[in-house]
C-alpha cells in the first residue's frame, strides 16, 4: 500500500513539473519588456533564496551572509571582465569559486558557535563585505562598475532580456534539480538530522564539523551563481544591491516561503520580488510589511506557505479514521558465526571534572568480548556521564578507554561510529522532522564526505548508493517490527515505539560495542520483555553491550556482570547475585530499609527462570 501511494504521488509530481516547465517556457509571450525584466531580477533572487534554504532550512545554519555571497560573485566576475580582461565565461567560473572560496570563510564561526551568535556573526560579515565595496578602488566605490560585457552564447544577442530569461531559467532548473537531489538523498539526510539534532546526529557517524562547512560552502555557490547571472544581466553593479534592508528582503523571502522547503523559498522569492515591484512607490511602509509578515510566520506558520498543505492534510485526517498501523514483532538477528565474537572495551582511570565537580573519579572497568555488562548506581553517581566520555560527547581530564586495538578517547562521535561504537540516550534523541525510515537511514549511510564530488560529477552512483541504503533500511524496519511506521514522524508514536525506532537507529550503525543508556525507562512490562529479548539476540550476534538502567529486575535478569558507581567511583562489581547483596551496594543504591536477605530473595526471583 505504501508503495503504491509513493507510485502514485510520484507521477502527480511529475506531471506537476511537466506543467510547470511548459508555463515557464511560454511565459515571455505574456510578458512586455518591463515585465521580463521583472521576472529575471525574480530568477536571480529565487536563486539567493535556495541557497538560503538549504543553509537555513535544511541543515539549520543561521546564514545571514548570503547577500555578501550575492556581491562577491557579482564583484569578482566584474573585475575579471574589466581589469583582468578575461572572457565573460571564465571570469564566471573563477567569480563561482572565488564565492565558494568566501563561503568556506564564512563558514568557520559555524564550527565555534550557533543559533542568533552564528547569525550575528554572519551578519556582521555581510557588513563587512559592503563596506568594503563602497569603499576599494578595486571595486569602483561607491559608484560601482560598468562596463560589464555582454555573455556570448553562440551567436546569440543576450542583451535582449527575453533571450536571456531562457538562459536564466536553463540555469534555475539545473540548480533546483540539484538542490532536491541533494535534500532527497544522503547529504541532505545527515544536514537535516544535524538540523534537528547535531549531537544524536555526530553519534550515529554525521561528521557534523564537515557538515556546516559544506552546507555554507552550496549556500555560497548559489549566491555565486546568482551573482553572476545578475551582472550579466544589468552589465552593472553598486553597493546599494548588496545592502542589509536586501539581506532582509531575501530573509523575508525563505521565512514566507518556507525556510525547509526548496519549492517554497523559490514561492517567497518570486511572490515577494513581484509584491516589491508593485510597491515601489511605497517602500518605507513595504519594509514595514515584510518584517510584520515575517513575524507573524515565525510565530504562527513556522513552516511558512509550504507548511499549509502539511496543515489542510493533518486536519483532513482527524476527521478520519486512524490509521491501524502496529507494531510487528522483533525477527532475531542471526548467531554469531566464527568471524564475529564482539571486542572487549576497556576503561582505565577515567576521570572527568566539571570546573569544580568531579564527575567520574579514576573509573576503571574490563567488559569481555559478547557480554552483557550492567551500569547501576543512585543519580549524579556519574552513569551518564561515563557514556558521554566513552562516545566522544565529553573530553575526559584523564584516563583512557579502548574498544579492541582502538583507541576511543581523544576521538570526535562521528569517528568512533564509523569505528564500531554506537549508544542510544537516556532522553529520546531521534530526528524528530525525519521519518522513522530516514532515521535508519542516517546511521546505516557509512559513506565519507569525500565522495561528495559525486554528487556533481557521477550522481549515478549517488543513486545506486541510496537504493542500497533503503534495502537495507526496510529489512531493519522489518527486524524491528517498525514496517508499518517507515513513513511516520517519531514524534507522532507512542513512546514505546520510539524506544524501538532509537534501538534500531542504534542497530543500523553495525556496531561492536552497543551502549544504552536507560533502555527501558517509560516502559511497561511487556515492553521491558521485548526489550530483554531484543538486546540478548543482540549480544548473541556477536556485539557486546553496556547498559545503564534503573531497572533492577531487568538488570539481575538480563546482565552477565554489574558494575556500580557512587560519586563517581566503582564500589561494587561482580555477578548480579553478587553486587546485589554487598552492603555498601544495599547503602549507596537500595537505601537502607533493604536488607541483605531481602535483595536476595528478590535477585533469586528475578534470576531464576
Amino acid at each position: 500500500m505504501n508503495l503504491l501511494m509513493r507510485n502514485r504521488g510520484l507521477t502527480a509530481r511529475i506531471g506537476g513539473i511537466a506543467a510547470l516547465a511548459v508555463l515557464a517556457w511560454l511565459l515571455p509571450y505574456g510578458l512586455d519588456g518591463y515585465g521580463i525584466h521583472v521576472v529575471n531580477i525574480a530568477i536571480v533572487f529565487a536563486l539567493l533564496a535556495v541557497g538560503m534554504g538549504i543553509a537555513m532550512g535544511v541543515a539549520g545554519q543561521i546564514n545571514l551572509a548570503q547577500i555578501a555571497f550575492f556581491g562577491v560573485g557579482s564583484y569578482a566576475l566584474a573585475i575579471f571582465t574589466t581589469a583582468s580582461g578575461l572572457g565573460f565565461w571564465v571570469s564566471a567560473v573563477l567569480a563561482v569559486i572565488a564565492t565558494a572560496a568566501a563561503g568556506l570563510v564564512v563558514g568557520i564561526p559555524a564550527l565555534r558557535v550557533q543559533s542568533h551568535y552564528l547569525g550575528i556573526v554572519t551578519l556582521g560579515l555581510a557588513l563587512a563585505f559592503t563596506n568594503w565595496v563602497t569603499n576599494a578602488q578595486i571595486a569602483g566605490g561607491a559608484s560601482g562598475i560598468n562596463g560589464i560585457p555582454v555573455p556570448p552564447l553562440f551567436g546569440i544577442d543576450l542583451t535582449n532580456e527575453y533571450l536571456y530569461y531562457y538562459v536564466e531559467l536553463v540555469v534555475f532548473a539545473l540548480a533546483v534539480a540539484f538542490a532536491v537531489f541533494v535534500v532527497r538523498t544522503a547529504l541532505g539526510r545527515r544536514l537535516r538530522a544535524m538540523r534537528d539534532d547535531s549531537v544524536a546526529a555526530g553519534a550515529v557517524g554525521a561528521p557534523v564539523p564537515v557538515l556546516r562547512m559544506t552546507a555554507f560552502l552550496v549556500s555560497s555557490v548559489y549566491g555565486g551563481v546568482a551573482g553572476v547571472l545578475y551582472a550579466g544581466l544589468i552589465r552593472y553593479i553598486a553597493p546599494e544591491t548588496f545592502s542589509v534592508a536586501n539581506m532582509f528582503l531575501l530573509l523575508a523571502m525563505v521565512i514566507i516561503g518556507g525556510r525547509q522547503s526548496i519549492p517554497g523559498c523559490i514561492v517567497g522569492a518570486i511572490v515577494l520580488s513581484l509584491v516589491r515591484e508593485a510597491l515601489t512607490d511605497f517602500s518605507v511602509y513595504a519594509q514595514l510589511g515584510y518584517g510584520a509578515v515575517v513575524v507573524l510566520m515565525v510565530v504562527f506558520a513556522p513552516a511558512g506557505l509550504a507548511g499549509v498543505p502539511t496543515l489542510i492534510r493533518r486536519l483532513l485526517r482527524r476527521r478520519k479514521p486512524a490509521d491501524r498501523a502496529v507494531l510487528g514483532p522483533f525477527r532475531p538477528y542471526p548467531p554469531a558465526d566464527g568471524h564475529r565474537h564482539g571486542v572487549p572495551l576497556e576503561i582505565s582511570g577515567i576521570s572527568k571534572q566539571f570546573r569544580g565537580l568531579k564527575a567520574l573519579k579514576g573509573v576503571s572497568l574490563s567488559v569481555a568480548a559478547g557480554e552483557i555488562r550492567g551500569i547501576v548506581g543512585p543519580n549524579g553517581s556519574g552513569k551518564t556521564t561515563l557514556f558521554n566520555v566513552i562516545s566522544g560527547l565529553y573530553t575526559a581530564s584523564s584516563g583512557t578507554a579502548a574498544i579492541g586495538a582502538l583507541t576511543l578517547t581523544g576521538r570526535r562521535p562521528h569517528q568512533l561510529s564509523r569505528s564500531g561504537l554506537s549508544r542510544t540516550f537516556q532522553n529520546l534523541r531521534l530526528f524528530g522532522q525525519l521519518t522513522v525510515e530516514e532515521n535508519l537511514l542516517v546511521a546505516l549511510d557509512r559513506s565519507s564526505m569525500r565522495s561528495f564530488w559525486h554528487y556533481v560529477l557521477w550522481p549515478v552512483g549517488v543513486w545506486r548508493s541510496e537504493r542500497t541504503l533503503r534495502r537495507e533500511a526496510r529489512d531493519l524496519l522489518s527486524r524491528f517490527g517498525l514496517d508499518d511506521f517507515a513513513d511516520a514522524a517519531p514524534r507522532s508514536l507512542p513512546y514505546g515505539i520510539q524506544r524501538r525506532v532509537e534501538l534500531a537507529r542504534a542497530m543500523a550503525a553495525d556496531p561492536k560495542v552497543l551502549l544504552l543508556d536507560e533502555p527501558a525507562a517509560g516502559l511497561n512490562g511487556q515492553e521491558v520483555g521485548q526489550l530483554k529479548e531484543i538486546v540478548r539476540s543482540i549480544r548473541d550476534s556477536g556485539v557486546t553491550v553496556v547498559l545503564i538502567e534503573h531497572n533492577m529486575g531487568l538488570v539481575m535478569s538480563l546482565c552477565d556482570r554489574v558494575t556500580v558507581l557512587a560519586g563517581g567511583d566503582v564500589i561494587a562489581e561482580g555477578t548480579p547475585a553478587e553486587v546485589a547483596i554487598r552492603p555498601e551496594v544495599i547503602e549507596a543504591y537500595l537505601g537502607d530499609s533493604f536488607s541483605a536477605a531481602e535483595v536476595a530473595h528478590a535477585v533469586e526471583t528475578e534470576v531464576m527462570p
